[in-house]
């Protein structure tokens, strides 16, 4: 029964400047099953903030929004607004490695205080009913234990009540490396992830890091109950037309990106109505047709021109001429 499986089996992960609604728009056109999130948004902008950090559209669902914040009190809040505005999953940012964050009292120094992380997860869990998930690091700083990393896991899942974890399968340096730095340094333990499912399986458990292909992500599938995918899903979007049918055993068919970018059409009208630039939306679409003939003449046509006074969906169509009859039937 593919139709039941659960969305975490796969999902693209919350990347600030990146995963914002366009680009959770544009995503869903190219997979209906896959789990999107929002950038992290910290409680303090969606309380005393001037904007409404939790726009989105239905259609882009099944998404969650990812929070930073180390405020019970706030993080129930917010988790409630999101509740209310449709929002599928609240998810707290606990693997975020920026000074900015740090400063905060949230992101990936919350591992170093689990009795905190637990009471923020209790007091969200007590108000929605949709569920409520954790997104973390494997440890932080010399707190990279394996025992460290369970103590963690085990008392926020008894005491917080959280059935779901994202396991970012690198530690975090808090200090002495950048954010891109800690994505990429920090090396990868997979085998680490694999056993925290081994000893806690009946809790969800997905991985992230550094996960480049379906065919990769199946393997995971094989020890773990999700994958999520990050610059990869990003920065060659096209992949996620396969992922339907690959990961959820889908049968229907897969989505044909030239039809996919006419789709967005709509969407693009109602947004440049709204005063919306067009180049806000395109951005996100630039790797669509990564690999295929014409790829280059389709990023660089959209680069030049979308960002133009009055440039409109006329743009993306020329831009789509220029690679559209170089796309393969099958892909």
């Amino acid at each position: 029964m593919t139709e039941n499986l659960p969305a975490h089996r796969f999902s693209i992960a919350p990347m600030l400047d990146w995963t914002d609604r366009h680009c959770r728009y544009f995503h869903r056109q190219l997979t209906r099953q896959t789990l999107l999130y929002t950038e992290m948004v910290t409680t303090g902008a969606i309380i005393h903030g001037k904007g409404d950090y939790l726009a989105w559209s239905t259609e882009e669902q099944p998404v969650a929004l990812q929070l930073g914040g180390s405020d019970p009190a706030a993080l129930a809040q917010c988790a409630k607004l999101a509740e209310e505005r449709g929002y599928n999953e609240v998810n707290l940012n606990v693997g975020c490695p920026s000074d900015r964050v740090q400063n905060g009292r949230f992101g990936a120094c919350l591992m170093g205080e689990a009795q905190l992380v637990a009471d923020c997860i209790k007091a969200m869990r007590d108000v929605v009913s949709i569920p409520v998930t954790v997104k973390t690091r494997i440890g932080i700083d010399d707190q990279d234990s394996y025992e460290f990393l369970c103590d963690f896991i085990q008392r926020v899942a008894e005491q917080g009540g959280c059935e779901t974890f994202i396991i970012h399968a690198r530690k975090a340096w808090l200090s002495g490396l950048s954010p891109k730095e800690n994505r990429e340094i920090p090396p990868l333990d997979y085998e680490r992830v694999y056993q925290l499912k081994r000893d806690f399986p009946q809790l969800t458990l997905s991985l992230n890091g550094g996960v480049k292909s379906l065919e990769e992500a199946s393997i995971h599938l094989q020890h773990l109950d999700g994958v999520m995918m990050g610059r990869e899903a990003y920065q060659n979007p096209g992949l996620l037309a396969q992922v339907d049918q690959t990961i959820f055993g889908s049968r229907l068919p897969m989505a044909d990106p030239v039809a996919v970018v006419r789709a967005m059409y709509p969407y693009i009208e109602r947004e440049l109505a709204k005063g919306t630039y067009l180049g806000h939306v395109t951005r996100h679409m630039l790797g669509l047709f990564q690999g295929i003939p014409g790829a280059r003449q389709w990023r660089r046509y959209l680069s030049e021109n979308a960002h133009k006074a009055g440039a409109g969906v006329d743009v993306v169509e020329s831009a789509l001429l220029l690679v559209a009859d170089k796309v393969p039937a099958s892909v």
